[in-house]
């Protein structure tokens, strides 16, 4: 766990991230840096989309699986990275991680 807790206060420190969240397979946040109804409401949402993006991909070519999200808005950048256990969930600001 130590590694994961390096890896996820490496992430957090570049400039622009706004935060971060560990969800599990249901959906149900594990760790994060955001503030308890942020993360209640994006684990949710991403949670949701991460699902019906892979089975977008599984429908396309079977073998085939997600290995990547990037969502973008004026607002934010969401990144997602599922595994088959967990996924990570980086919010940060677009305008700020590119400067």
């Amino acid at each position: 766990m130590a590694e994961v807790d390096e890896a996820i206060k490496k992430i957090a420190s570049h400039k622009g991230v706004v935060g971060t969240i560990v969800v599990n397979a249901e959906g149900i946040p594990i760790r994060t840096s955001m503030d308890n109804s942020t993360t209640v409401h994006y684990a949710g949402l991403i949670h949701q989309l991460t699902a019906k993006a892979r089975s977008c991909v599984r429908d396309f070519d079977p073998a085939d699986d997600l290995t990547f999200l990037r969502i973008r808005s004026k607002k934010h950048e969401i990144l997602v990275a599922p595994d088959k256990e967990f996924f990570l969930i980086v919010v940060q600001n677009p305008s700020t991680a590119a400067s």
